[in-house]
């Protein structure tokens, strides 16, 4: 059976092929992006990143299927943190 896979484009322009499910910090780093992370259990939100307007945590979700086929990834930005 083919694995899903889906499109990312990343921050630093670079686009990526990754399979669904698969993890974001590893793939991030595959595409040459360095996510922040603190406690890696998902209570510190140091890992926040936006995928296609919606804020996820990198170290505790992983890549969805979507529609688009392309999944577009920006830093979070907290004024708080």
């Amino acid at each position: 059976m083919k694995e899903d896979r889906v499109k990312i484009e990343w921050p630093n322009g670079v686009f990526s092929i990754a399979n669904v499910g698969g993890d974001w910090l590893a793939e991030a780093n595959k595409a040459g992006i360095s996510i922040p992370t603190g406690c890696l259990t998902g209570s510190c939100g140091a890992c926040e990143i936006e995928v296609n307007g919606k804020v996820v945590r990198a170290c505790i979700s992983n890549i969805p299927k979507s529609n688009k086929l392309l999944h577009k990834v920006s830093f979070s930005y907290d004024p708080y943190w």
